[in-house]
């Protein structure tokens, strides 16, 4: 069984496998950090400005006429700190503006890539229980999400508090020595127990990782099966299933709160114990003479820019911690270069059709042996059925003859050719191909068809709902070819499926119960247009109806993964074998003496 992914992974690696994303974006980058640079210069002005007005206004305060005499520092104080104000709105629009132009951008990157990545990957990937739909979603949206809010928080937070700190902090070495190395000390302390705080909440959000995933899986598999659900009447059983999630969730979500709280109030204290440290000992320099009372002010306010990153550092460490965590299950799906599906180079100018399959066996990655010593000649042009009871291997069969599988042992040739050889393709772009479950997609009855052949016309999709007997059950609908696909019935979603199949036209056609959700009427009628594009295309059936087969060129039957017969329909009743008692066994689900004694007595 597949064992979760759980790596870990640092800032650092973060890093640097974001910076393939961003290098686009080095020049908006170096822009922002310039800007950023500027207006932390421009931070320290009114801690600057401040000192100065003290200064002058406790000067001005000695002599006989102060207002007179102070009216020049009025003003330069008031230009000083207007245009500052006025300078610092174009560098905050610039910096954050540009800080959020690259998130999205990098957002967007990282978005389009994985689903670049994932549409590479081998069918076997998405068969993995680690690897289904509900938890790939989580790992993918929350992993951009928090990549997302770390690139934000660098150039948007981290960056522009950081730069006003440290050169606070310099400002501060520049007018007390003492002063600036309190500050210091004081800085380390509060990473020190930030640290404390990610290192006894890492494991934790790992697991809160894995809660959500099975939170959202199950949440979806319950919605995808309510009809069984209802149908054996297991609504409370599901309820409590869910619950269960919920509140293993909820523990560890409350475990997170209370750890924050706890280092959140301990970090709050160090930051208040360094203002009183900063406050005692300027006014002691005061007293003694060594710095005036503006300085007071001026310590103050510069000490409040370098402790301004310690008060958002909870934030970004949540962050940081956050994006470590998901940016684990979001590489892993990027990376995943192993699954990557095999691709040959060879393309045939135009295929035959002839599928020759030499002692092949094929074990499913989950361990389930489905194929031993398969051994058939699928002959071009002609029709070639697959008969056996469920669990026989025959949609294994056509899974292979796709290439959605490598076999484990044996070859695959086609036209002569290792399948292998084939690139995916060209040679799909050559079969057409149908399920007993098809998929649809998204939208309107005309837009699925048109999947058979993008390129394809109107009239060309309406010629392929009239050969799968669907054209007059769409005029029938309110908004016709533009109604909702995945509103129709069962029965009318595989038409669309044959529908495509018509489109597509392809010299190769593989049928895996093609009217499994069609009545007895619709059943003929497909049976009839699939004869007619039968003719001259190499075509493999899978099917329990009997009239599917019996006309087959040749049958193989398949028992536990083998082929255990082969031959025409005459020549295999003939053998008494496997065969014979399957269709005597559907002869007999059928009723078809009652049938046959029917016909007679009309």
């Amino acid at each position: 069984m597949p064992k979760p992914f759980n790596r870990t992974i640092n800032l650092l690696q973060i890093y640097r496998q974001l910076r393939p994303f961003i290098r686009p974006y080095r020049k908006m980058i170096i822009g922002t950090l310039l800007l950023t640079f500027v207006g932390a210069l421009l931070a320290q002005v009114n801690p600057l400005v401040l000192k100065y007005t003290v200064d002058e206004v406790t000067q001005l305060t000695q002599l006989p006429h102060p207002m007179s005499e102070g009216i020049h520092v009025l003003v330069v104080i008031s230009a000083v700190l207007l245009g500052k104000e006025l300078l610092n709105i174009f560098i905050q629009f610039g910096q954050k503006f540009y800080g959020e132009k690259i998130r999205i951008s990098t957002s967007s990157v990282l978005a389009q890539s994985v689903i670049d990545k994932i549409l590479l990957y081998r069918v076997s990937y998405f068969n993995d229980e680690n690897h289904e739909s509900g938890k790939l979603q989580v790992r993918i949206d929350r992993g951009i999400e928090s990549l997302t809010k770390l690139v934000q928080n660098f150039f948007i937070d981290i960056l522009p508090l950081f730069s006003n700190a440290i050169i606070a902090l310099v400002i501060m070495y520049m007018q007390n020595v003492y002063v600036g190395l309190v500050s210091t000390v004081v800085v380390p302390i509060y990473f020190y127990v930030s640290a404390l705080q990610a290192k006894k909440l890492a494991g934790v959000r790992r697991t809160l990782r894995n809660q959500r995933e099975r939170k959202t899986s199950g949440l979806l598999n319950l919605i995808n099966s309510i009809m069984v659900i209802k149908s054996f009447v297991r609504e409370r059983f599901e309820g409590e299933k869910q619950y269960d999630l919920q509140m293993k969730l909820m523990d560890s979500q409350l475990f997170t709160r209370r750890t924050n709280f706890i280092y959140d109030g301990l970090k709050t204290f160090i930051e208040q114990f360094g203002v009183v440290l900063i406050i005692l000992l300027t006014v002691f320099l005061v007293l003694d003479q060594q710095m005036t009372i503006g300085a007071i002010m001026l310590h103050i306010l510069l000490f409040n820019n370098v402790s301004a990153p310690i008060r958002q550092l909870h934030r970004i460490y949540d962050d940081m911690n956050d994006a470590m965590i998901y940016a684990e299950g979001f590489f892993d799906i990027l990376e995943a270069d192993d699954q990557t599906e095999p691709n040959g180079t060879f393309e045939a100018l135009e295929l035959q059709g002839k599928f020759e399959l030499k002692n092949v066996n094929f074990t499913y990655p989950n361990g389930m042996a489905a194929l031993k010593d398969v051994s058939m000649l699928i002959e071009n042009g002609k029709t070639t059925a697959l008969v056996g009871l469920s669990g026989a291997g025959k949609s294994t069969v056509i899974n292979l003859l796709c290439k959605f599988y490598l076999p484990t042992s044996g070859e695959i040739l086609l036209d002569d050719t290792p399948l292998n050889d084939f690139e995916n393709a060209a040679l799909r772009d050559d079969i057409g191909l149908v399920l007993q479950k098809n998929h649809i997609f998204q939208g309107s009855i005309e837009d699925n068809i048109r999947y058979g052949n993008m390129d394809a016309t109107f009239e060309e999709i309406v010629q392929a709902a009239k050969k799968a007997y669907l054209h007059d059950q769409i005029l029938d609908l309110p908004e016709q070819y533009r109604h909702d696909a995945t509103q129709l019935s069962g029965g009318q979603q595989q038409r669309i499926a044959i529908a495509r199949l018509f489109l597509k036209d392809p010299p190769i056609i593989f049928l895996d119960e093609p009217t499994a959700s069609l009545d007895a009427i619709a059943t003929e009628q497909i049976k009839n247009s699939l004869d007619a594009i039968k003719q001259g295309r190499t075509v493999v059936i899978i099917s329990h109806s009997l009239s599917q087969i019996l006309d087959a060129d040749r049958i193989y039957v398949m028992k536990k993964g083998e082929v255990a017969e082969n031959g025409t329909h005459d020549e295999l009743m003939a053998m008494n074998g496997v065969y014979r008692e399957i269709f005597d066994a559907s002869a007999r689900s059928l009723n078809l003496d009652k049938l046959v004694s029917s016909f007679r007595e009309n």
